[in-house]
């Protein structure tokens, strides 16, 4: 399983640089996590820089693929990562919820960098 972070999402939104590393991932859809707070960073960043149906059309290709509800038990691993990895909260319940499901997380974002389980690529040309 893998899961995409929201930086991945949007840079394969825009067909940015990077878009060809995240898509062999995103487009196999059945074998990849969504969590819920991915949803929430992308429609937020397409609504802000594009309208709301580009938004509501970037997630409904997102949860094509399976949700991952933020509970108790992974909010807690989540807080748990944020601490030990000073990471912020947002980037460790995407963490918490790859770790949770034994997943590997695809990323640009550099808080990710080096970490364990990750596929990291570094940020290219225009910002996501």
């Amino acid at each position: 399983m893998n899961v995409v972070d929201s930086s991945g999402w949007l840079e394969y939104f825009i067909d940015g640089e990077n878009a060809d590393f995240f898509a062999p991932v995103i487009e196999r859809l059945e074998e990849v996590l969504v969590p819920t707070i991915s949803l929430f960073e992308v429609f937020k960043r397409v609504l802000s820089e594009r309208n709301k149906n580009d938004a509501l059309e970037a997630v409904a290709l997102m949860k094509g693929a399976q949700v991952v509800e933020l509970d108790d038990s992974l909010a807690l691993f989540a807080a748990e990562l944020s601490y030990a990895l000073r990471l912020p909260m947002a980037d460790s319940i995407i963490l918490a919820t790859a770790r949770a499901y034994d997943a590997v997380l695809w990323t640009q974002d550099a808080h990710f960098k080096g970490l364990e389980g990750v596929q990291y690529i570094e940020r290219r040309g225009r910002s996501t």
